[in-house]
């Protein structure tokens, strides 16, 4: 809702203001009386805004509060929403970094690549754990990237940018390695 102002000032507030304050056609508002109505009313908005993208897009805790921000909340009322979305059980981090856990497990990605996922997205350290025993085991996931990608023959230029490519997709050597090992003695047996 707009309210406007005798000097010109245009507020938005939500219902809950206009009920709080008993808003009405020509009412007159003291100078802190607008000061708590642009303080509410941005709080307000911004747990409307944040309600609004989590209802869009699973977001971490650390996310919605910079977007909030980003779209001209104050940081406050931006941390203040999104605790209120955490106690409400819209944003849950835990859950979230299942998620991302789950998705880079299904797009053939490594513990390294989650790790980095976590850390971008804001998901608090203590939770990694929990993600990181969602993805298979490592030399798994690497034998079946391999089996997708190799192209046959034993050229070492091809193994080496199978490893590489492995690596980007953030699994490490000690894991891409006995995976190789397996390959390079199948070849040299053929």
């Amino acid at each position: 809702m707009l309210v406007f102002l005798e000097e010109g000032t245009l507020l938005r507030i939500t219902e809950q203001e206009l009920l709080r304050f008993d808003l009405r056609p020509g009412m007159d508002l003291s100078a802190a009386d607008v000061v708590q109505l642009k303080k509410s009313g941005g709080a307000s908005e911004a747990r409307a805004k944040g309600a609004e993208m989590i209802g869009r897009q699973m977001l971490s805790k650390k996310e919605l509060t910079g977007r909030l921000v980003k779209k001209g909340a104050e940081e406050k009322d931006a941390r203040d929403a999104a605790d209120w979305l955490e106690d409400l059980g819209a944003v849950n981090d835990a859950a979230y970094a299942a998620a991302l856990a789950r998705r880079c497990a299904a797009g053939g990605y490594g513990r390294l690549r989650l790790r980095e996922e976590l850390r971008r997205r804001g998901v608090p350290e203590a939770l990694w754990d929990q993600a990181f025993a969602l993805l298979p085991p490592a030399e798994e996931a690497v034998a079946v990237l391999v089996a997708k990608k190799y192209r046959g023959g034993s050229d070492p230029k091809a193994v080496k940018r199978l490893s590489e490519s492995l690596m980007r997709r953030g699994f490490t050597w000690q894991e891409i390695r006995p995976v190789l090992r397996r390959l390079t003695d199948e070849i040299d047996e053929t």
